[in-house]
């Protein structure tokens, strides 16, 4: 672009004898000056200003706006020597007298263009040294939000989204290296598209050979960046080749195109990054042949280092998004696993971890989403609903550490214990028997045929008293086994029958119930005695010295505390710490009200049967009324039917 000199209109300048125009500038005549708008910035500009100039134009505060932009030669009258106050002497380049010579002009002129072309140098120093900190900065800030997602379908689409923010680029997809059964890297993965001309275009993944053909192919073979001013016009001897399907499809213009490949610190491909039509103004859709032919420029090589040092970060970040999955796989199976083990012991509550780490769950996006009472407004991050889940699916792991026998133990008496008093009680039944033989042989003997009739309706009458008041005994024993969710029960005819006295085959007298059956058969609530209870109990915190011993990450590092309290009571009144409810964080709170409810409604145990639906809100309304439970989490427990939910919800399933 050649130079421009603007001359005063009219004005004779003697020392400037060679200003026309020519090929080494343009030359424009004018009766007022310009503003720094109607400048070009590109293009070098020199200014001659006289006094009539200036006051035509407004005065010389004009000139000081001007001199950023171009260069201004002084043109004194005669007699002026120097410049005035008028002409602002700071703002000219140089000055030059009525009576200058032709070689001071000259001189002046050739100064004055190369102080032009020097300020516009100036500028696009500036300007790249400004761009280059800004692209710093978003490189930086880039970096920083790749390093902390961790989801790869929301990581993907920030590393596209950024790439073409960075390059100015129209559209751009992301390729990620597939393996064989092998572990060869054999295919390319078409995993994400974005296009700011064609935002709304249907995608559907689909795997390319990693061969020469194509041209991400090519990239992902050889390792070697690209990039093309234009893929229709591509030279023979290339391999590769543009595949315009695409373009036929939805009618549009691929033209310039820079492709990279993606490597990992240990310089392994894990992409390709594919830009295409970078542009002159970003957010510019690409409506037409002739608006691509105006707006597409080619990829530069600030592009490409720009776009290069993003691929780099983006496969580090890739490659961490996949280790970290791998991660989280590895300790699913973890879980999995240890779950697996606690219902190995006690296959009869087989289920309960996972519907309590469900029911938790889905309590927790229920509040997150319609929170009642103080919870009103509460949200949970996907981490701490990882948290909420992991905590529901070990919170009974403890049990691990419990005795199997009271771990697994089914009804008040334990099973041996309970045949050891029904075959008490059957000895008895045949011991009435042998009583009634043993005193009709001994009449016969004695006394013959002699009132035989009576005696032996009396004997059997005897026998048959005898019978029943075992048998009922027996039966009151049986049904006193059975445990109950409530405390429920009279034992009145417990401690009768404990008064009652046989004699044993050694021929010691012995009650009828010994005391330790007696103790079980009298508890008035579930199967376990205070002893056994405790036991149980102890369960919490064998669960809490266990998950306090995993190096969990600082996401999940409150999975413990959570699990630990989930027998504890809001009151004060539970278990094993016999904190409050400032002592209890929410998560517990949601895992407490799912675990009391999955208790109650589980299938039949052989300790419990198993209540309605109805029935165990009844219990769960009563214990929130005493204080025990959270009323604000149950009012959203029933309000969002968080109990009527059978499988993961879809936030949860996608977890």
């Amino acid at each position: 672009m050649k130079p421009l000199v603007l001359a005063p209109v009219g004005r004779a300048i003697a020392s400037l004898a060679q200003l026309r125009a020519g090929d080494a500038f343009d030359v424009h005549r004018v009766e007022l000056l310009p503003t720094s708008e109607m400048l070009d910035p590109e293009r070098p500009t020199v200014i001659l200003v006289d006094r009539a100039l200036v006051e035509r134009s407004g005065g010389p505060d004009l000139l000081g706006t001007l001199a950023p932009f171009a260069a201004l030669i002084g043109l004194g009258e005669p007699g002026e020597p120097e410049p005035s106050a008028l002409m602002h002497a700071l703002a000219l380049t140089s000055w030059l007298p009525t009576d200058a010579s032709p070689g001071a002009g000259t001189a002046a002129l050739q100064g004055a263009l190369r102080h032009a072309r020097a300020r516009i140098e100036a500028s696009r120093a500036a300007q790249l040294a400004q761009s280059s900190a800004s692209d710093l900065r978003e490189l930086s800030r880039v970096g920083v939000a790749l390093s902390t997602e961790r989801n790869l379908d929301t990581l993907l689409e920030l590393i596209l989204r950024q790439a073409l923010q960075l390059s100015s680029s129209d559209a751009g997809s992301l390729y990620l290296v597939e393996q064989d059964d092998q572990g060869t890297q054999s295919t390319l993965r078409f995993k994400l598209s974005q296009n700011i001309t064609l935002p709304a275009i249907p995608f559907t993944e689909f795997s390319i050979p990693i061969d020469h053909a194509s041209i991400a192919g090519y990239v992902a073979a050889t390792g070697t960046p690209l990039m093309i001013g234009d893929v229709y016009l591509l030279p023979d001897q290339v391999s590769y080749r543009q595949n315009r399907s695409f373009d036929d499809t939805f009618g549009y213009r691929t033209k310039s195109m820079l492709v990279l490949p993606m490597r990992s610190h240990r310089d392994e491909l894990i992409g390709v990054l594919q830009l295409i039509n970078r542009k002159r103004v970003g957010d510019a859709p690409l409506t037409s042949n002739d608006v691509v032919e105006q707006q597409v420029l080619p990829f530069d090589q600030r592009s490409a280092d720009l776009v290069s040092a993003l691929a780099a970060h983006a496969a580090v970040a890739i490659e961490n998004s996949r280790l970290y999955e791998d991660i989280e796989r590895l300790f699913e199976g973890f879980v999995t696993a240890s779950v697996t083990a606690i219902e190995a012991r006690d296959p009869a509550t087989s289920g309960h971890s996972l519907r309590v780490a469900m029911f938790s769950t889905n309590l927790a996006e229920a509040v997150a989403h319609a929170g009642e009472g103080r919870y009103k407004g509460l949200t949970f991050t996907r981490e701490q609903i990882r948290e909420i889940r992991y905590a529901g699916l070990l919170h009974d792991f403890g049990k691990v550490g419990v005795r199997e026998q009271v771990l697994v133990k089914q009804k008040k008496l334990y099973g041996p214990d309970l045949a050891i008093v029904q075959h008490r009680f059957h000895a008895l039944l045949q011991s009435a028997d042998l009583e009634f033989e043993h005193e009709r042989a001994e009449h016969l003997l004695q006394h013959g045929q002699a009132d035989y009739p009576k005696v032996i309706q009396r004997l059997d009458r005897t026998r048959r008293e005898r019978r029943n008041a075992l048998s009922r005994w027996l039966d009151v024993v049986v049904r006193a086994n059975e445990p109950t969710i409530l405390p429920e029960g009279s034992f009145g005819q417990l401690e009768e029958i404990a008064q009652q006295r046989f004699t044993d085959f050694d021929g010691v007298e012995r009650p009828l119930l010994a005391e330790n059956e007696l103790q079980f058969l009298m508890i008035n609530k579930g199967n376990l005695d205070a002893r056994e209870r405790r036991e149980i109990e102890s369960h919490v915190t064998h669960t809490y010295r266990f998950l306090e011993k995993i190096p969990w990450t600082r996401e999940l590092s409150g999975i413990p505390t959570i699990a630990f309290g989930h027998h504890e009571r809001l009151d004060g009144s539970g278990y094993p710490r016999g904190v409050g409810e400032q002592d209890i964080p929410v998560q517990t709170r949601i895992m407490t009200i799912a675990d009391i409810y999955d208790a109650l409604t589980a299938a039949d145990r052989p300790y419990k049967r198993a209540v309605t639906a109805e029935r165990a809100l009844d219990i769960l309304t009563m214990e929130a009324k005493d204080g025990h439970i959270d009323p604000d989490l149950l009012s959203t427990f029933v309000k969002a039917q968080v109990f009527t939910t059978t499988t993961p919800s879809e936030e949860t399933g996608r977890r």
